[in-house]
């Protein structure tokens, strides 16, 4: 049960960090215009 609940902890920081990333990444993107790359991780 340990182990299920440290990999359950795993996954959420790993959720919470990759919208993070994301978030951040359109800010610093103009509102304009998107590149391919945000395309295929929207995609995704």
């Amino acid at each position: 049960m340990r182990g299920n609940y440290f990999t359950v902890n795993m996954v959420i920081c790993l959720i919470y960090w990759m919208s993070k990333w994301i978030s951040t990444y359109f800010e610093l993107l103009p509102n304009t215009r998107i590149s391919p790359i945000a395309a295929s991780l929207l995609r995704i």
